[in-house]
């Protein structure tokens, strides 16, 4: 059994530091923002380097191999509980879980609100990095059932049991807005903004889950259908895939995103208000 729950509070997390080895904070705060301030024990991870970076699907997995040599550099092993923390409330963390996910390796707790509601807890803190100690990790794609390709979302549009939580801005998702060569939505996504899901004045914590669950249904998002959720290169659809592990969800991650929807001229996109 995972000695922390998914959902990790701050004030639990504090009372266990310091962790043990089998216990792995990775903090993915900006670079700065971490040296000046994290928790006790955090080791620092670039989130860029869980991303493929490449057009058209820059929020892809990068290679295996890459993988394999950022956590073996962060120690990972199949035996780590990881803590998943950001100074943003969830976007990175939620990909980070989603990368784990995607490896095959579950044992893994978000901190609610991140390094946000660590500080503002006034829990302490070390200005000092911890350097993690290395291991020799093979990353492989052991659940390449947690992400859905362009493909496999063609294939699905339209059916009932099925759904796509676009988690962009309004803006972008009525094609006011346009990022891609095309602006506007998936047919039939449901638009709901990852930052309005999570509390400002409780440290960016996510919120209510049975009000968030409530809200969920009445946009047609639900335990009954498979859900894909989006951005535009799957960093703020981190979130909403977070939101949707903890809530119970049939949720994947549509990596490519609108930077691979938008910009193939073959797909279909709707503009305005209306899925």
């Amino acid at each position: 059994m995972n000695r922390f729950p998914l959902l990790l509070e701050p004030s639990q997390l504090a009372a266990s530091l310091p962790v043990s080895g089998q216990v792995l904070i990775i903090e993915q705060a900006g670079r700065d923002n971490y040296l000046q301030n994290h928790i006790p024990g955090s080791v620092w991870l670039d989130f860029k380097r869980l991303q493929l970076g490449t057009a058209p699907t820059p929020g892809a997995l990068p290679s295996l191999a890459q993988l394999s040599e950022v956590f073996s550099e962060l120690g990972l092993t199949p035996d780590t509980h990881v803590i998943c923390s950001d100074d943003e409330g969830g976007g990175w963390a939620g990909r980070l879980i989603w990368v784990l996910d995607c490896l095959g390796h579950t044992r893994y707790s978000y901190l609610n609100g991140g390094l946000v509601a660590w500080r503002a807890e006034g829990l302490p803190t070390s200005s000092t990095e911890t350097l993690p100690t290395a291991s020799v990790y093979q990353a492989e794609l052991r659940n390449p059932d947690c992400s859905l390709t362009k493909e496999q979302i063609l294939q699905r549009l339209g059916q009932p049991d099925f759904a796509i939580w676009d988690a962009r801005s309004r803006a972008e998702y009525t094609g006011e807005k346009v990022i891609s060569a095309r602006g506007g939505h998936i047919p039939g996504a449901v638009n709901y903004e990852w930052t309005l899901g999570m509390n400002k004045a409780r440290g960016l914590r996510i919120n209510d889950l049975e009000t968030f669950r409530s809200l969920l249904n009445d946009l047609g998002i639900d335990a009954t259908k498979e859900v894909a959720t989006h951005c535009q290169t799957h960093h703020r659809s981190g979130f909403t895939y977070l939101v949707g592990k903890i809530l119970g969800l049939n949720i994947k991650g549509y990596a490519g995103s609108w930077s691979e929807w938008g910009n193939d001229p073959a797909t279909p996109v709707t503009t305005g208000e209306q899925p």
